[in-house]
């Protein structure tokens, strides 16, 4: 489904991913883990279109994207919820969602995709007429994630979905990203916490200093000793 092959990425003069290749395949969902800094949003900004790699190329459902705007890759069927969830506060629950569904094929059936959206985040239809700014963390979380999926995405991005929740709530979290893959949507999930992304992903790679260090099926991660080391806090 997607194909990163050895892009480059700059910041300007500053080199920030060097050579990074993996792929997604249907189906799957992929762990992205690194620590701070590591460039796992820099990657993400790329493949949805923000940033373009000075060399190497991007393919999606065989077709190159890297180069075309964020608006075209979104119509192609990716979607992404950003570090930070990027949502408005001083807007509804559902007017953020209807926002996600700018797409012309999501527009013509948005009353449709807003029940699907409910039906899988019950707690957004009782509160669809509540001000964002007024949820808690882990809502705004679940607000974001759907927002995301009012385009009938085939490719969901998560970058950092446990950023800044209680482990309850992480696990919460987790367990709609199950309901999502089983909703048939591939899911590409960008992650500090190791031991949450191995447990609730086929495969993974390591991102250190902006290179691809470690990749592998997610259970042979979850017991390599040198991950185990340095994101899972064991000796």
């Amino acid at each position: 489904m997607l194909e990163v092959n050895e892009i480059n990425v700059f910041y300007g003069d500053l080199q920030v991913l060097w050579n990074v290749s993996f792929r997604v395949d249907k189906g799957e969902t992929v762990a992205i883990l690194g620590p701070n800094g590591a460039g796992k949003t820099t990657l993400c900004r790329t493949i949805v279109g923000e940033l373009v790699p000075r060399t190497g190329s991007i393919t999606f459902l065989g077709k190159r994207i890297d180069g075309l705007s964020i608006p075209e890759i979104i119509k192609l069927g990716i979607s992404i919820v950003p570090e930070g969830r990027g949502l408005f506060g001083n807007m509804t629950v559902k007017e953020n969602l209807e926002l996600g569904a700018y797409v012309s094929k999501t527009r013509k059936n948005i009353n449709d995709i807003l029940e699907w959206v409910f039906a899988l985040f019950p707690i957004l239809k009782e509160r669809q007429n509540q001000l964002t700014s007024s949820m808690s963390g882990g809502e705004q979380q679940m607000l974001a994630i759907a927002r995301a999926l009012m385009s009938r995405p085939v490719l969901l991005i998560l970058d950092e979905p446990s950023f800044g929740l209680a482990p309850k709530i992480i696990l919460k979290v987790y367990e709609l990203i199950k309901k999502i893959r089983d909703e048939g949507i591939t899911v590409l999930l960008v992650e500090q916490y190791a031991d949450y992304a191995l447990e609730n992903s086929d495969k993974a790679l390591v991102l250190e200093h902006g290179r691809v260090v470690i990749e592998g099926p997610s259970e042979k991660l979850l017991n390599d000793i040198r991950v185990r080391r340095a994101y899972l806090g064991e000796e």
